[in-house]
């Protein structure tokens, strides 16, 4: 299977565990890795000190947190790309998958029992709106 994977990332160990599995699957099926992180707002700041400014807004937050997995996941003959994506994270998910014609979606098990099963998980909401096949990665155990 050539095409793209994509992994949602947070910044969680959890997250990255998902994104290890789904850098693994790509590698052994020959896919490009696409990783991506989920901002909800565009809450932007602007800090200044003198002439210079700085300005933090959530999309640049995420992209950060996209590409620092991204980055730490490059291995040689696999291909890794990263982005920010407006929407709740299972929102966001589905979405680039669509606008890049994913051929799967990576996702932790986070959520998927007890209470956190009832309120909801991003795992669940991903494999019932998924416009390509899913995998959930066990990511809930240290190995």
């Amino acid at each position: 299977m050539t095409g793209i994977i994509v992994v949602g990332v947070d910044g969680s160990e959890t997250a990255l565990r998902a994104a290890h599995t789904a850098r693994d699957l790509a590698a052994s099926l020959g896919a490009t890795l696409h990783v991506v992180s989920a901002f909800d707002s565009d809450r932007t700041e602007v800090f200044g000190s003198g002439s210079d400014q700085w300005i933090v807004s959530d999309a640049g937050d995420a992209e950060k947190v996209a590409k620092s997995v991204a980055d730490s996941l490059s291995a040689a003959g696999t291909n890794v790309t990263y982005a920010a994506a407006r929407g709740k994270p299972a929102e966001a998910l589905i979405k680039e998958a669509e606008r890049t014609g994913a051929r799967m979606i990576v996702v932790g098990n986070r959520r998927m029992r007890g209470l956190g099963r009832v309120l909801g998980s991003v795992a669940n909401t991903v494999a019932h709106s998924a416009p390509c096949d899913v995998y959930i990665a066990k990511t809930d155990v240290v190995d």
